[in-house]
């Protein structure tokens, strides 16, 4: 934490980690799937990211992409995915998990978070799925999330603003003692409107990719296959958290606070 805030980062290589962390970002969020929202990473990953890296890292734990309602067996997947993740240096976890009518799982929330204790974990961007946030932002405290991801339940953090201050302040009220943490998402979060969300919003933490695409080495290029499906990023262009982005958006943060 620096000047009131944290700029968190969300990454999916150990090149992106490490500009991150030189860039000034107090903290990473490490995935895999960033093109679906972010799934968990290898635990190989997480390994030589924790020895390039001295800020904390928070681990995602999603089985796979689209939806936050989960099988017994992704379940177990989840589970096994939190041991490994401690025992491979994690210093914070991020999960999240729905009913079928858009409400907090709680039963199931209550067992994972069980697995990860004593590390802090993030309810991630599986809230903005939730039938009604204020109802589901009073579960997660009862439950002991430490955090919670949003863009207000709307597209971009921007376009949700005004809900992701009613949350703040449901969690800021004196009588309550909580450490729950408002983040706007990167969906949205630039040079040209972080101000806006920051002063909007009161969070004193903020969540984003900073990210820049980099040519890919390889001189030999065969452009008529493609590793993914048609909406995929190509395999020539790679994306990577950028050094002076994340500069920027901390230096932001910083005159705002």
């Amino acid at each position: 934490m620096d000047d009131g805030f944290l700029m968190e980062v969300c990454v999916d290589s150990v090149e992106s980690a490490v500009n991150a962390e030189r860039g000034g970002a107090g903290r990473i969020e490490l995935c895999a799937g960033l093109v679906e929202g972010g799934t968990t990473p290898s635990m190989g990953l997480l390994q030589v990211v924790k020895q390039c890296v001295r800020v904390p890292v928070f681990v995602m734990i999603r089985p796979r992409g689209g939806d936050f309602l989960y099988s017994d067996r992704e379940v177990e997947v989840m589970k096994a995915d939190i041991r490994l993740a401690k025992l491979h240096g994690a210093d914070g976890l991020v999960f999240g998990a729905l009913t079928e009518d858009g409400r907090i799982d709680t039963e199931l929330c209550t067992a994972l978070l069980a697995v990860c204790r004593p590390l802090p974990v993030t309810f991630h961007r599986a809230f903005d799925m939730v039938h009604d946030p204020l109802v589901a932002l009073e579960t997660l405290i009862s439950l002991g999330f430490e955090r919670v991801l949003t863009s207000g339940c709307d597209s971009s953090a921007l376009e949700g603003l005004s809900l992701i201050k009613r949350l703040a302040e449901q969690v800021m009220s004196p009588a309550r003692c909580v450490t729950l943490a408002l983040f706007p998402p990167g969906g949205g979060i630039t040079e040209r409107n972080l101000q806006r969300i920051l002063e909007g919003s009161t969070a004193s933490e903020f969540h984003c990719s900073a990210r820049s695409a980099r040519d890919s080495g390889m001189k030999f290029r065969n452009p008529n296959v493609a590793m993914g499906a048609s909406f995929s990023a190509p395999e020539y262009s790679i994306k990577v958290a950028d050094v002076a982005k994340v500069r920027t958006l901390n230096a932001i943060a910083k005159n705002i606070l």
